[in-house]
């Protein structure tokens, strides 16, 4: 049985040490990274100071319940006026709440900003991507003959062939791949430590086989996907980085502006389209747990509204 002593004493968590905790509780260093950023900009519009201080936040947790909700709408109303899309308003009001949350959890602050909704977003507007010849031309621009070549092509290949999201790919190390099995361990969207396995074609399997080939020595913890730039060589790739290797690419083959999501949306689509519309099949590729998400995929590839709409047109004199 556990005893604490009249001399044990136990850590309070004052004020200023609510943004470390917040930080340090979020898994995700995409999140963190995120968090910062928005919490940055939201006390630079209280302040219009430069620096994230501990007493400004101080000050923001120990408000009265009708201040902080007057501040915090007043700044979604400056964030409308700024034309900012609704996604972003609503990430912004998120990691508000997240260190609003935080300070609630630990004593220092006694109000909460669930009364301030987000912006109703309309998810997926585009979900068609590239045709398979724009992406074909895509990879053909890969240098194989090089180290950087043989990479980009094996994780466009792999972003396209498993249609995963490029934190998926962020976060790959040599010990999650298992040669022998085809298959490749992955950290899901938002799931922790909480993995699972997809298969790999033989195809994709043989391209990351020859990038991993230009390395002199490989070890489990080494990142699956490294960085080639001088200073940083071996370090792992970071999200933002794949984002702009894939934009490079593409940026020559097509005017369209791609993404690692876009991949994974031509990836769905194109799935989609081969397998004539079975979306529990291509369930098993896009690893949506809602169908209803892939059904907006479906719905999109088929433009029935553009149909029925010209059917209607069509009864017209």
């Amino acid at each position: 049985m556990l005893s604490i002593s009249a001399s044990d004493k136990l850590e309070k968590a004052y004020p200023e040490d609510i943004l470390k905790i917040l930080l340090g509780d979020t898994r995700s260093k995409d999140t963190q990274r995120a968090y910062l950023s928005d919490l940055r900009l939201f006390f630079k519009f209280v302040s219009s100071k430069q620096n994230l201080t501990p007493e400004l936040i101080n000050n923001f947790l120990q408000l009265a319940r009708e201040q902080a909700v007057i501040i915090v709408f007043r700044y979604k109303a400056y964030c409308l006026e700024k034309g900012l899309s609704e996604a972003t308003i609503n990430r912004r009001l998120a990691a508000i709440r997240a260190l609003v949350n935080m300070g609630n959890n630990v004593g220092v602050c006694n109000y909460s900003l669930d009364n301030i909704k987000g912006e109703k977003v309309k998810s997926y507007r585009d979900t068609s991507g590239v045709e398979i010849s724009t992406f074909n031309k895509c990879l053909a621009l890969c240098n194989l003959s090089t180290a950087k070549g043989k990479r980009d092509y094996a994780m466009l290949h792999l972003l396209w062939s498993n249609a995963l999201r490029r934190g998926e790919v962020a976060k790959l190390k040599v010990r999650d791949l298992d040669i022998v099995g085809n298959k490749l361990k992955i950290y899901g969207k938002g799931k922790g430590t909480q993995y699972q396995w997809v298969d790999l074609s033989s195809k994709t399997l043989e391209a990351i086989n020859k990038w991993l080939s230009t390395h002199d020595q490989l070890t489990d913890d080494m990142p699956l996907f490294s960085s080639l730039h001088a200073g940083y060589i071996g370090q792992e790739l970071t999200t933002t980085g794949i984002y702009k290797i894939v934009e490079a690419y593409f940026k020559s083959v097509t005017p369209k502006k791609m993404s690692p999501h876009r991949i994974r949306h031509s990836a769905i689509t194109a799935a989609l389209d081969f397998y004539k519309g079975d979306v529990r099949k291509v369930q098993k590729l896009s690893r949506h747990e809602s169908i209803e998400t892939l059904m907006i995929y479906d719905d999109n590839r088929q433009n029935a509204q553009q149909e029925v709409s010209k059917s209607l047109a069509d009864m017209l004199e």
